[in-house]
């Protein structure tokens, strides 16, 4: 059995009824609603968390895309946990650019506010800190709703460093 279906039992076992029922209206899936269509499995972020943990250096970046592509959102979310596990810990550049690079390939599945918010200062803030951050002004400059949220939330992680400028002006980007 491979890790990516290993890790979607893993979810299973702690999906709850009442979770998948509620999750669905709490992340607005009707019609109409920014996250329309999403399919949850009812399982709470900290069982996320806890199986990211388990299987971030058991995975490899083919199989974690692959659970990132994945229809429920947990799968997702479990993804970028594992993503930003594999990140925090790499010594090796060229391994962090790899994850960086699946990240970006595949910023239509990170749609949704909690997505956004658990990837993308763990991700492209600190990948960033010290170089180019052209990136975050063409992402601001996206007609996608997540992708400018993806741009400001990065910035999170200058904030952490005393560095608001580019927070400053990519929020001046947004309210325009």
């Amino acid at each position: 059995m491979d890790k990516v279906q290993q890790i979607k039992e893993e979810l299973s076992r702690f999906s709850d009824p009442e979770k998948k029922e509620f999750f669905p209206r709490f992340f607005k899936t009707a019609p109409g609603g920014y996250g329309e269509g999403d399919l949850f499995m009812g399982v709470t972020v900290p069982h996320q968390r806890k199986i990211a943990k388990q299987y971030y250096r058991q995975i490899s970046l083919a199989e974690t895309e692959k659970l990132l592509q994945d229809p429920f959102h947990e799968c997702r979310l479990t993804a970028l946990f594992i993503l930003a596990n594999k990140y925090e810990r790499s010594k090796d550049q060229a391994e962090k650019e790899e994850i960086i690079q699946c990240y970006l390939n595949n910023l239509s599945f990170v749609n949704n506010w909690d997505l956004v918010d658990s990837s993308a200062y763990k991700l492209l803030g600190p990948h960033l800190e010290n170089s180019d951050r052209q990136l975050l002004y063409e992402l601001a400059e996206a007609p996608d709703l997540w992708k400018q949220r993806i741009a400001i939330i990065a910035t999170l992680h200058f904030i952490r460093n005393n560095d608001f400028d580019d927070t400053l002006r990519i929020a001046e980007k947004l309210l325009d």
